[in-house]
């Protein structure tokens, strides 16, 4: 009798994880091969930057990974070994079998974030997928509320949130824009379990962590800022603070004032650093501001926003930024992009330098990458031993449809959600 109830208890177990799993969605990336190539870097002629003398090309070694989920994932490295994201407008897959859904423009009272998870050691076979929602504070005055800079140190995940007006649908004349004035950074919310439970963040859109305001088209210089990766754990950040890095503007451009400092458009890039704790990250006063160099070329750190000053200009040319720490090359890697009138064709180039405040020098000017491509960024945890191959991940084609206007995706594989491209960094005589 003992046998047999033992039998009936191991059948139902048995069968109860085999439905779980049928019930699991099919998480694998999906796959696309294509002939490798060299991107023709095309460097507008007012470009401000010297090309690198180190690094001057990008070989696309033709495979794509990716799913077709929500965008804006930029993955933080983990002590855990597992890659924490934000993401957010349109869908991804939980591990139960649903799927969460998040928009975060749809009005004040519903507009949600997600956080995801990003498995594996290889974007071939990785598995990513959603862990929930946060429904923000009303974005009031804004009418949309993004996520931003995420960093996961010390099993604390620090997740940054700003704001955009006045629509993402508007027009002026026969121009149609998305997003077109880009409000304040808010502020972080924390949380002390991987991303589970969160503690809101004290900071509102109408007092944001560093009072600026952006509202009726005013420039903002810290909007949308995105930690540097400094690999697992910031392991190699050079003094065990956090770096983050913005797109903005410091003055409103008469020519092109409605989206020259949008959520993909500016004209300067600004640096900031902290030492990450939740006592600091939402403490303006604790962080210092890069405010230039002095007279024998070292950086000026200094705590007063009001005296922050641009790491790099380039009017009408820049836009989201992120920044990646090369450590097999001990380069650091800048990926920028111009996104237009917002909703056109966008342009993404990358830099590199030995400092994060030093000299940056340009490897390559992709135009039409993508043909639509954002939130270009890479992760420290695909850098090849030797430093030389990578993959970019971006998001892509939003509100384009490429095939529909005879357009190529380029590159192949190009879609909305999350897309890995394998790169190679080229030097003189490499092909």
């Amino acid at each position: 009798m003992k046998i047999y109830r033992y039998l009936i208890v191991l059948a139902v177990i048995i069968f109860s994880e085999v439905t779980a799993k049928s019930q699991l969605p099919d998480l694998q990336p999906e796959i696309i091969r294509f002939e490798p190539f060299v991107w023709p870097s095309e460097l507008p002629g007012d470009c401000p930057f010297e090309q690198s003398k180190e690094l001057n090309g990008i070989k696309f070694l033709g495979i794509k990974s990716g799913y077709h989920y929500g965008d804006t994932w930029y993955p933080t490295w983990a002590s855990n070994d597992t890659l924490y994201s934000p993401w957010t407008d349109g869908k991804t897959k939980r591990l139960d079998g649903y799927t969460d859904w998040s928009q975060s423009w749809v009005d004040p009272v519903h507009i949600t974030t997600g956080q995801g998870v990003i498995v594996g050691n290889d974007p071939l076979d990785i598995k990513a997928y959603s862990i929930g929602l946060d429904k923000s504070s009303p974005a009031f005055p804004y009418n949309g509320r993004y996520p931003c800079g995420s960093l996961v140190y010390n099993g604390v995940w620090y997740y940054g949130t700003y704001c955009l007006g006045p629509d993402n649908n508007a027009k002026y004349g026969d121009i149609k824009v998305n997003w077109p004035w880009i409000g304040p950074f808010v502020g972080f919310r924390t949380s002390k379990n991987y991303g589970h439970t969160w503690q809101v963040c004290p900071h509102t859109p109408e007092k944001p962590l560093f009072g600026e305001n952006g509202l009726y088209g005013s420039p903002v210089k810290i909007g949308s800022p995105h930690f540097v990766d400094f690999g697992k754990n910031m392991e190699h950040s050079p003094d065990g603070k956090a770096y983050l890095v913005a797109h903005g503007a410091d003055v409103t451009d008469t020519k092109w004032r409605f989206w020259n400092d949008s959520w993909v458009t500016g004209d300067q890039i600004y640096l900031l650093r902290v030492t990450p704790s939740e006592e600091n990250i939402n403490n303006a006063s604790k962080y210092e501001f890069y405010a230039g160099k002095d007279g024998n070329g070292k950086p000026l750190w200094i705590n007063d926003f009001k005296k922050i000053k641009p790491l790099l200009e380039w009017n009408n040319n820049m836009g989201c930024v992120n920044i990646t720490y090369n450590a097999p090359l001990k380069k650091y890697l800048m990926c920028v992009t111009d996104g237009g009138n917002t909703v056109s064709k966008m342009n993404t180039y990358i830099l590199e330098s030995d400092q994060i405040d030093g000299d940056w020098k340009i490897v390559s000017y992709m135009k039409d990458f993508g043909v639509q491509a954002y939130f270009v960024n890479i992760p420290t945890k695909f850098i090849s031993n030797d430093g030389k191959q990578m993959w970019l991940l971006y998001s892509a084609n939003f509100s384009l449809d490429p095939v529909g206007k005879g357009w190529s995706k380029n590159p192949p594989g190009s879609h909305y959600g999350i897309c890995f491209q394998k790169i190679q960094l080229l030097k003189d005589g490499e092909k």
